[in-house]
């Protein structure tokens, strides 16, 4: 396991996020959905051409399924032959039954290109992580990608999704503090998880909103401050997360856009076209560029 992450010497870097996969047990009747997916996924990386891919979990059905590990080794096949440096953060859906999230992460790590990590065992979830991307030459980290578990269902009486713990919330902002200290400077970073936080919501009435928002946004009932932390530090300029098939939207709260990836599976509930969202970052500058690619070739922005 292990890549060195840098930009292009053109002074780019391009990750494509595939979002709710939702492979399933292989049965005749979803075959033909799940097989499509993966003839997708496949089209989107050729056409691309990314330096990272990002999977923003449901990449599986696990809930009743015979053989949850058969189905997500069917899920990350075409990412794996792809041969481009991938990581994954985890779903609802994916270790809700039969498989955990520690056996899942086995299995991802034994591609050589995957840099998904189970992260530190004294906080809440299997996943939580940063990668720095370098400049051309790899001597200057130039950007960070967090990576969260947003974990599965929030504990009765409360119901509802899972939160990010506030012990998720401290790790964070120590890496980051870490990685401003090592580096000489604030370093311009992007974050991405499952499940959407409240601020997701108010993010579809801030500003430079682009996309659909045609269900509701099935955020926890509980705000533990991720999003504050992020606009305190000032470091995240983004984050992605799936969750909502029919939503893709961006909208612009605080300084930060928070963003939905575009569904990419057919065994699944959604409205919209399936295909994937692109994000292209800038070494040095404190931006980014982002649009969904479709299943027909068509772009969004």
């Amino acid at each position: 396991m292990g890549a060195d992450l840098r930009f292009r010497e053109e002074g780019t870097f391009k990750i494509v996020q595939f979002t709710d996969m939702h492979f399933g047990d292989g049965k005749e009747e979803e075959r033909e959905r799940d097989e499509r997916t993966a003839a997708l996924v496949t089209q989107i990386i050729e056409a691309e051409q990314p330096d990272l891919i990002v999977l923003t979990g449901d990449m599986i059905w696990s809930h009743g399924v015979a053989d949850p590990e058969a189905s997500f080794r069917r899920a990350i096949a075409p990412v794996i032959r792809s041969r481009v440096p991938w990581t994954a953060v985890f779903g609802n859906h994916d270790a809700e039954e039969g498989i955990t999230r520690e056996e899942l992460l086995s299995v991802m790590q034994e591609d050589e290109k995957c840099l998904t990590a189970a992260g530190p065992t004294e906080i809440n979830g299997v996943g939580n992580y940063v990668l720095k991307v370098k400049d051309a030459a790899g001597r200057e980290d130039k950007a960070a990608l967090y990576f969260f578990d947003s974990g599965i269902n929030a504990p009765e009486p409360i119901g509802g999704y899972a939160w990010i713990h506030h012990d998720q919330v401290q790790w964070y902002m120590q890496q980051s503090r870490e990685l401003s200290v090592q580096s000489g400077h604030q370093v311009p970073a992007l974050a991405f998880f499952h499940i959407p936080f409240p601020e997701y919501d108010a993010a579809w009435q801030g500003e430079q909103v682009t996309g659909f928002k045609e269900e509701r946004v099935e955020c926890p009932k509980i705000n533990t401050g991720l999003f504050g932390a992020m606009v305190q530090i000032g470091d995240v300029m983004g984050t992605f997360v799936g969750h909502d098939h029919d939503n893709d939207y961006c909208g612009t709260l605080h300084g930060i856009r928070l963003c939905y990836g575009r569904v990419t599976g057919y065994n699944c509930y959604g409205t919209l076209p399936r295909g994937a969202r692109v994000v292209e970052l800038r070494a040095g500058e404190r931006r980014f560029d982002t649009w969904i690619v479709q299943e027909d070739g068509g772009v969004v922005r």
